[in-house]
C-alpha cells in the first residue's frame, strides 16, 4: 500500500481536514433488556463492523439467555437499495468489461507513442461508450413505464422497475462525460434521466413524481377534476420539468371530453385542445424521439431556432384568441392562463452547462433542503465541471466500486481530470489518485472470501503498488482449502508469479506433513522443487525404515518411498528404497524372475547413493540368490563384488556375522 505522509492529516493517507469531517449515525440494533456495561468492536467482513455488546443484569434478577450480550454487524456506507448478494453480482460482471478497456487502453497508448497521435481519436470514444453501456446494464434493465394491455383514461403515470440511485448515478456520468454530444442536447437528455429517476428524491423532498402519485390516488374520487387546483397545480408542475406526454394526457382527463359536456362545452374544450395541442407540437432539440413520445424533435439548431420561433407565435396568436372571453367556466380558464404563462416564459432547452449550474445554484437558494440526496451533490459537481467534488460525492455516497469504475468516464473529455487523476502526489505515497481508489476497491473486494480472487484484476492495472500488493494477497492466501489454493496458483502462473507458486506449494506441502496428509505434503514439495525439505524427509524415513528393510516398517511407508523413490534426483538415496523394493519382490518369484533381482541387487551395490548402513541387510537377503535351488545366479565378478561390499562393512564395524 502507499506510504502514509506524516504532513499531511497526521499521517493519513488521505488528508481530510477538520472542517470537512461529518460524523455518519449508524443504528445499532442489539435488543438488550439490561444496561449496556461494555462494547467491544472489530472488523468484519467487507465494510463491516462486529459489535459485541455486552450487559450488565442487575443483581437478583433471574439470568435470561440474552441477559450475557449480543454480537451485531453494522454496515457502513450503503442505504440498503442494493443486497450484498446483488453488489458481489455487481462486482463479478463488471471485471469483464473493465478488464477490455485497460487492454484496448494499454493497445491506444502503445500505437499512440508509435505515431505521435493523440489517443482519444474515434475509436477510443467507442471503446469508453462501450465501457459505459456494459457497466449501465449489469446495474438493472432499462428504466421505463411499463404499457399495460387496456389502457387506464384516469392512469397518469405508470408504474415501472423500481429504480436506484446507483443506476442513476452511473447514466449521469455517462450522460455528461461518455457520451459527447453538443451541450445544447444535454438538458433534453436530463429531462428523460429526470422521468426514469424523479421518484429517488421523493424521499428527501417534494417532487413532481410524489406530486403525480398523490394525485392519481385522489383521481379516483374526483368527478370534475378540473374543479381541483391540485390538477392545474400538477400540469403546470410537469410542464416545468419537459414531460410533456403527461401534460398532454392530463389535459385530456378535463371534464369537456366527456360524451355527454361536449355540446354544452364545445367553446372551454376547444381551448383545452388548442393548448394540448400546442404543447405535444413544442420543438425539442435532441439527438433523437422514442416512439410515442411528444414533440417535435430537431438535431440541428438553426433548425430548432426557426421551429422555434414560429411556435412561439403560435402561442402569441392563441393569447388573442376570442376563446378566453367565451369560456364560461372560471377554473378551466385561470387554469389555461396558468399553463398558457409557463408556455409564454418557457426557454428552449439548449443552454450549457454554466447556464444550468447558475440555475441549480439559484434553487437551492430559493429552497434550501435539510437533507439533500445524495444524488443531489452529484448533479451539483457534474454540471460545475468540478471533477474533485464529482469524485468526492462518488465516493461518499456510492463506495468504492463506483469510484474504481467512473475514473474512466471522467477522464475521457477532460485534459483537467486527466491531469488531476493521474498526476503523481507525495502525499499519496508517489501514486495518483487514480491508482489510489483503485487499490481501495481492490482492498474491499480482498476482504471478503467470495470476491478476492477477482481483487488481481485491479491491483495488476496499479502500475506504482499493485504488482507488490498482489504478491502479498496471493502469499497470504490460507491453503487448507485445496481448491481455493488451486485458485491462488492459477492466479500466479497468469501473471508469472513463480516465485509465489513455488512458495504457494512448499507452504501446502508443509502444512499437509504436518496434519498427517503425507503423500499430499511430498507431492506440493515435490511441484515447489523444495530440494532441502525433501531430501529431510527422506532421512526421515531411512530412520524410520530401520535396519533390515526387509522389516514391516518398510511396508507402512511403502507408498511414500513408492511416490518419492521415483525420481533419484529428488530424494537421493530413496532411490535405493525403491530399486530394493523391487529387488526384494522379485526373489519370491520364478528363476527368471530372481535373475532380474539379482541384477537390481548388483546395481544397488555399485550405486554411491546407497546407504553403506544397509549393505549388511542386503547381503543376508541375498543369500536367497546365492544358494539358488535350480543353478548358480551370480557370477564370479558380481560374487566378488558382494565379498568386497561384505569386507567393508567389517572394516567399517558395521556388524559382525554370528
Amino acid at each position: 500500500m502507499a506510504s502514509a505522509s506524516s504532513d499531511y492529516g497526521g499521517g493519513a493517507l488521505v488528508p481530510i481536514s477538520p472542517e470537512s469531517q461529518v460524523a455518519a449515525v449508524y443504528p445499532l440494533h442489539h435488543g438488550l433488556k439490561y444496561p449496556i456495561s461494555r462494547l467491544s468492536i472489530s472488523w468484519s467482513r467487507g465494510n463491516s463492523l462486529r459489535v459485541s455488546v455486552f450487559a450488565s443484569p442487575p443483581s437478583g434478577d433471574s439470568v435470561e439467555d440474552d441477559a450475557g450480550g449480543k454480537v451485531v454487524e453494522v454496515k457502513l456506507g450503503g442505504d440498503g437499495e442494493i443486497s450484498d448478494a446483488h453488489w458481489r453480482r455487481i462486482a463479478y460482471d463488471s471485471v469483464s468489461p473493465f478488464a477490455l478497456l485497460q487492454s484496448r487502453k494499454n493497445a491506444v497508448s502503445s500505437l499512440s507513442k508509435m505515431s505521435m497521435n493523440s489517443p482519444y481519436d474515434a475509436d477510443w470514444w467507442d471503446y469508453i461508450m462501450e465501457y459505459s453501456k456494459d457497466i449501465n446494464a449489469l446495474l438493472g434493465s432499462q428504466i421505463s413505464a411499463s404499457v399495460p394491455l387496456i389502457d387506464d383514461p384516469k392512469s397518469v403515470i405508470n408504474k415501472g422497475e423500481e429504480p436506484t440511485s446507483l443506476k442513476a448515478a452511473w447514466e449521469l456520468l455517462e450522460m455528461f462525460y461518455a457520451e459527447n454530444p453538443s451541450h445544447s442536447w444535454l438538458p433534453e437528455r436530463f429531462v428523460d434521466w429526470l422521468a426514469d429517476y424523479d421518484s429517488l428524491f421523493s424521499g428527501t423532498h417534494p417532487t413532481v413524481h410524489s406530486k403525480l402519485v398523490d394525485f392519481q390516488k385522489d383521481l379516483v374520487n374526483l368527478q370534475v377534476v378540473e374543479d381541483d387546483p391540485k390538477y392545474w397545480e400538477v400540469i403546470s408542475s410537469a410542464l416545468a420539468v419537459g414531460w410533456l406526454d403527461i401534460v398532454v394526457k392530463m389535459l385530456r382527463l378535463h371534464g369537456s371530453y366527456r360524451f355527454d359536456q361536449l355540446s354544452n362545452r364545445e367553446t372551454e374544450n376547444g381551448l383545452v385542445e388548442a393548448v394540448a395541442v400546442l404543447i405535444s407540437k413544442m420543438p425539442r432539440m435532441r439527438l433523437d424521439q422514442e416512439a410515442g413520445k411528444l414533440g417535435e424533435c430537431f438535431k440541428a439548431k438553426p433548425d430548432f431556432v426557426k421551429a422555434w420561433e414560429k411556435w412561439r407565435g403560435q402561442i402569441s396568436k392563441l393569447d388573442s384568441s376570442a376563446f378566453w372571453f367565451q369560456c364560461a367556466h372560471q377554473q378551466t380558464r385561470e387554469g389555461l392562463r396558468t399553463v398558457y404563462f409557463s408556455l409564454a416564459i418557457h426557454r428552449p432547452l439548449t443552454v450549457g452547462l454554466e447556464s444550468m449550474y447558475g440555475l441549480a445554484q439559484k434553487s437551492i437558494q430559493l429552497k434550501p433542503m435539510a437533507s439533500a440526496h445524495r444524488l443531489m451533490g452529484l448533479i451539483i459537481g457534474i454540471i460545475g465541471e468540478n471533477t474533485e467534488v464529482v469524485l468526492a460525492e462518488c465516493s461518499k455516497g456510492f463506495g468504492p466500486w463506483m469510484v474504481a469504475h467512473a475514473m474512466e468516464l471522467l477522464t475521457a473529455r477532460s485534459d483537467h481530470a486527466e491531469m488531476l487523476l493521474h498526476e503523481e502526489r507525495q502525499n499519496l505515497g508517489g501514486i495518483s489518485i487514480e491508482e489510489l481508489h483503485r487499490l481501495i476497491y481492490a482492498q474491499v473486494l480482498s476482504s471478503h472470501p467470495l470476491t478476492w480472487q477477482i481483487a488481481p484484476i485491479y491491483l495488476i492495472s496499479c502500475m506504482k503498488h499493485g504488482m507488490v500488493l498482489l504478491q502479498i494477497l496471493l502469499s497470504k492466501q490460507p491453503v487448507q482449502d485445496n481448491q481455493l489454493m488451486l485458485k491462488s496458483i492459477e492466479i500466479c502462473r497468469l501473471y508469472e508469479l513463480r516465485s509465489i507458486t513455488s512458495n504457494i506449494m512448499k507452504i501446502a506441502g508443509v502444512h499437509h506433513w504436518k496434519h498427517g496428509r503425507k503423500g499430499c505434503g511430498v507431492f506440493w514439495l515435490q511441484q515447489a522443487r523444495d530440494e532441502y525439505r525433501l531430501n529431510r524427509i527422506a532421512q526421515q524415513l531411512f530412520d524410520s525404515v530401520g535396519k533390515s528393510i526387509s522389516d514391516e516398517s518398510f511396508k507402512q511407508w511403502e507408498g511414500l518411498i513408492q511416490l518419492l523413490g521415483s525420481d533419484s534426483k529428488t530424494a537421493g538415496g530413496l532411490e535405493f528404497l525403491h530399486k530394493n523394493h523391487f529387488c526384494m519382490f522379485m526373489m519370491e518369484k520364478t528363476t527368471d524372475a530372481a535373475r532380474q533381482a539379482v541384477e537390481s541387487l548388483i546395481s544397488l551395490m555399485k550405486n554411491p547413493s546407497t546407504p553403506q548402513r544397509f549393505y549388511l541387510p542386503l547381503l543376508y537377503d541375498s543369500l536367497k540368490l546365492l544358494n539358488w535351488k535350480d543353478r548358480p545366479l551370480l557370477n564370479v565378478s558380481q560374487t566378488n563384488l558382494l565379498l568386497t561390499k561384505l569386507q567393508d562393512c567389517l572394516w567399517q564395524g558395521f556388524g559382525r556375522i554370528s
